[in-house]
């Protein structure tokens, strides 16, 4: 079996393309540099290749994408972090990360389609800032709240290719979160029912669920401890 984690290279992606190699899977991870990505496929045990793929340079993905074969899980975890509030707006950087999320995921699951099979899975990223916005996150929200129409949309033009998506809160763990203060972090954990962050196993534990249980399909999993509830 092979899977392709788009946006592999570093923190949860990473962390999914490891737990996939670890299953015996033939794993094909990505990052924007080809050199890092070489270097981050090296350094995981298994069968694992490392391609570079930048999701922001659509035209290109099909090329960038040519040298992968048959895909029977796909992962597109890539994410770019953005502060852009509608008093400061800023153009370029709202474009940046819409076309990534968006355009740029969209794109790859239609240059990878005819290399897909019936009993082929789909999981894409979004986050909980749809839901709990916050100063910002203008951006973050929007593209967060397309991908659960993404995900409505392919489910239908895609069947019987199943197509989901996770949606993480705040991962305790992640190299985003881990380094924040201690009483920031106390701060969520206090509004959090399960009295504990989301850790990357957690969210691993996600991922491999909607890509595996041939009943889930066009859903939207979060992975919050209930955040949203407080």
């Amino acid at each position: 079996m092979r899977t392709l984690v788009i946006g592999g290279t570093s923190g949860i992606g990473l962390e999914v393309a490891r737990a996939r190699a670890a299953r015996g899977d033939e794993v094909v991870l990505t990052g924007r540099d080809p050199e890092r990505s070489a270097e981050v496929a090296e350094s995981v045990e298994g069968d694992v290749a490392g391609v570079a793929v930048d999701l922001n340079d659509t035209h290109g993905l099909a090329d960038a994408l040519a040298g992968v074969g048959t895909v029977d899980r796909l992962v597109i975890a890539a994410i770019e972090r953005d502060h852009n509030s509608i008093a400061d707006y800023d153009v370029d950087r709202a474009t940046k990360l819409a076309v990534l999320k968006l355009v740029g995921y969209a794109e790859v699951i239609h240059t990878l389609l005819p290399r897909m099979n019936d009993e082929s899975s789909v999981v894409l990223f979004g986050g909980r800032a749809k839901d709990r916005p916050y100063p910002g996150s203008i951006t973050v929200s929007t593209v967060n709240g397309g991908v659960v129409g993404l995900v409505t949309a392919l489910a239908l033009e895609m069947a019987p290719i199943r197509v989901n998506a996770l949606h993480p809160g705040i991962v305790g763990d992640s190299p985003f979160w881990s380094g924040k203060p201690a009483d920031v972090l106390d701060g969520y954990v206090s509004r959090t029912p399960t009295r504990r962050l989301a850790s990357m196993d957690d969210v691993v534990d996600g991922v491999n669920f909607l890509l595996e249980n041939r009943g889930v399909n066009a859903t939207n999993l979060y992975i919050d401890g209930g955040w949203l509830v407080t």
